[in-house]
């Protein structure tokens, strides 16, 4: 069998990037610029993102940190709450705003501000069905008595069939997906449904969190993502669906930078840093199957066809060349731990 040394592909986009703001912001933007010639920025700030004033002062400040001669553009969302006016969903769609995120309430990062009841919110998803634009799902349920391993397939059940009973043209992207059965129902849905899927949930599974390298038990706070990593069986699912050439899964890193201090702490912070080597990544996913022919539709078509936006024209190359990633970077006034730090990658970008 020949072995590939280099691939080329149209310049990809990352649908689901979170970049903080502040010095952090800064210290993050250039490593997406690099890699994407787009993204989808997740609105969960603190305060959130929820006017579509709020937005574009967002977009600026994401703009003045974009390195000089690397052509990036920032795609924005708002954050859906109980309260968000369906008013609101006009000015968006006027401003430029491509998406409307729904947390549930406590389920990541800064959700506390997120939706406690779909059904309060379906005067705002009329209105968004109108429009056109489309809804980002973090499919989890948040009831504690719910096992952790199992809250996406029950927001399937219990949420996401009844959401797509009542909206039936609601564009709807069932992000990070991490089961099988999630794989499942998005490649059985409409053509009104879509999913993004990680680099670290295509590569890893639950195990990663708890072994080392060696085989040894330890604790890996920057393996700890949430939805967190699953069985085999559904990190094999993933895979199956990532490479199998529908049109309805693509590239969304959910790259999610923490200070490195409070992934290490007691009660450690959920989310993967991957943007500095993200395309690196799913690279090494697809070449470990055979099916680096599968990369470019997934990281470079399948997610602007959904959202209806013109594929990017721009080319980047990939080399098969061993480099090692840096245990840290900066990040404001601390340090980011990148996923993979301190070790060996396989791919690079030219």
């Amino acid at each position: 069998m020949n072995t590939i040394d280099s691939l080329t592909l149209t310049r990809p986009d990352d649908w689901h990037l979170h970049l903080r703001d502040g010095a952090a912001l800064s210290a993050v933007v250039p490593h997406t610029a690099r890699q994407f010639a787009r993204a989808i920025v997740m609105p969960n700030l603190k305060p959130p993102v929820t006017t579509a004033a709020q937005a574009v002062a967002y977009r600026e400040r994401i703009l003045a940190a974009v390195p000089a001669g690397l052509a990036f553009e920032p795609l924005m969302t708002l954050y859906l709450t109980d309260v968000l006016a369906p008013d609101e969903i006009v000015r968006a769609k006027t401003a430029g705003v491509v998406a409307v995120k729904l947390y549930p309430a406590g389920a990541t990062t800064n959700s506390d501000a997120g939706v406690t009841d779909v059904r309060k919110t379906y005067p705002t998803l009329e209105a968004m069905q109108r429009a056109g634009l489309p809804l980002l799902v973090h499919g989890e349920v948040t009831d504690p008595a719910i096992d952790l391993f199992d809250r996406e397939k029950v927001f399937i059940d219990t949420q996401l069939i009844p959401l797509r009973r009542d909206f039936p043209e609601l564009k709807i992207v069932f992000e990070h997906i991490t089961t099988r059965e999630a794989a499942q129902y998005v490649n059985e849905a409409s053509a009104f449904t879509g999913a993004t899927i990680t680099a670290h949930h295509l590569l890893y599974n639950r195990n990663a969190i708890f072994l080392a390298a060696g085989g040894g038990a330890a604790l890996r706070p920057h393996y700890y993502c949430l939805p967190v990593l699953k069985r085999e069986e559904h990190r094999r699912a993933l895979v199956d669906a990532a490479t199998s050439g529908s049109t309805k899964f693509f590239l969304g890193t959910d790259s999610a930078p923490h200070p490195a201090q409070l992934k290490e702490h007691a009660s450690g912070c959920a989310g993967c840093y991957t943007a500095l080597s993200a395309i690196e990544l799913y690279a090494e996913a697809f070449d470990a199957v055979g099916a680096l022919d599968k990369l470019e539709g997934f990281a470079s078509f399948h997610g602007a066809d959904f959202y209806g936006l013109p594929r990017n024209t721009g080319r980047v190359t990939l080399r098969r060349e061993p480099w090692l990633v840096p245990e840290t970077l900066p990040f404001g006034d601390a340090q980011l731990k990148p996923l993979r730090g301190g070790e060996s990658m396989q791919w690079r970008l030219a």
